[in-house]
């Protein structure tokens, strides 16, 4: 029986720097990023490129990575831009990145209080940013904000922000729990019905630890279908953390329940290397 691919994103390097007391220099970076492609991971998220100087420096670099793609992260286009004037979106297509992570509010709530606009002009921010980055031949992957608060108080709304990504060529559309209040429960309820419009090859999933419960419901939504996991190392990140890489890497490898399933970039000998990035990091 053959496996399924289940591919890891590190994202340690843009929300992990968001921990307070941190701030990754670009050699801090250029470390942690070779550490994470020797490791074998699919992606490693370095940041914004042209937010901060460190992200646009590290951008301009030619890193030259044996099996990860580097990831550039953004938002959707602003509206009072359109996708190829927005200067946000064409500082992501000419870094030196394999693939762009745009970020886009998937709640009607936030899309009202945060943003001020319409709920239709944010799907058409959705919609043309994704046609904008696919167009200029990256990889393209859509992060849901708020998702699954904005699937319990709106679901067709919710769903409606990921088809107008997923419609418009996005290789990933990844559900973040971004208050990090979702129970696993609740998460495998709500990727089983996503995924009837949506296939799972195609869903990630994004998980805070607000409630302690980023790692279960990131393994819960690989149960329920989806098949990118995006995380950190040690679980760093903004308030209580995101999904500790560390945690979750071995337990693909070592539980049955995902080892007979699915298979990763990662070698299982590179296991032994877990310890050296907590290293890395301390």
């Amino acid at each position: 029986m053959s496996k399924e691919q289940l591919y890891i994103f590190d994202t340690t390097l843009r929300d992990g720097a968001q921990t307070q007391g941190v701030d990754f220099s670009i050699d801090d970076k250029e470390k942690i990023s070779s550490a994470l492609d020797n490791l074998g991971v699919d992606y490693v998220e370095g940041g914004w490129p042209g937010a901060n100087p460190t992200d646009t420096e590290f951008f301009n670099k030619d890193h030259n990575f044996k099996s990860t793609k580097l990831t550039a992260f953004g938002m959707t286009k602003k509206s009072e831009h359109s996708a190829e004037n927005d200067p946000m979106l064409s500082s992501l297509i000419n870094s030196k990145s394999t693939s762009v992570c745009l970020f886009g509010k998937s709640w009607d709530f936030q899309v009202d209080v945060a943003l001020g606009i319409s709920n239709e002009q944010n799907l058409m921010n959705i919609s043309e940013s994704t046609k904008h980055i696919v167009k200029s031949g990256k990889e393209f992957m859509f992060d849901a904000e708020h998702f699954f608060d904005g699937y319990k108080a709106n679901p067709e709304y919710a769903m409606s922000c990921l088809k107008a990504a997923y419609d418009n060529g996005a290789r990933w559309i990844v559900l973040c729990d971004t208050n990090g209040g979702t129970l696993p429960n609740e998460v495998t309820k709500i990727v089983r019905e996503v995924i009837k419009h949506i296939p799972g090859e195609n869903l990630g999933i994004h998980a805070h630890n607000d409630t302690e419960n980023a790692v279960a419901n990131s393994l819960a939504a690989v149960q329920a279908g989806v098949r990118q996991v995006q995380g950190t190392i040690n679980g760093l990140g903004e308030r209580c953390g995101n999904a500790n890489l560390m945690s979750l890497i071995p337990s693909f490898f070592l539980k049955k329940d995902f080892s007979d399933k699915f298979e990763l970039s990662i070698k299982r000998e590179n296991l032994k290397k877990l310890n050296s990035m907590l290293k890395i990091i301390r």
